[in-house]
């Protein structure tokens, strides 16, 4: 797999929408809140909400992006 195919946008919009307000909760709750390292998860779908390409997505071949 080439690294240009890795990294291409393969998120949808809502998709990705999702995964920033999802990440962004759960550090702020890990800020906020309970204070357990497991808050910091949300890094997770906070960047790849941002960049709109998931490394799992790439690699089972799926995509909810149209362009691809």
């Amino acid at each position: 797999m080439s690294k240009s195919a890795f990294f291409s946008r393969n998120e949808h919009s809502v998709d990705r929408a999702i995964r920033v307000v999802v990440g962004v909760v759960a550090i702020s709750m890990a800020l906020a809140g309970p204070q357990t390292p497991l808050g910091w998860i949300g890094v997770i779908p906070l960047v790849t909400g941002l960049l709109g390409t998931c490394p799992l997505y790439s690699l089972f071949g799926f995509s909810t992006c149209k362009i691809g």
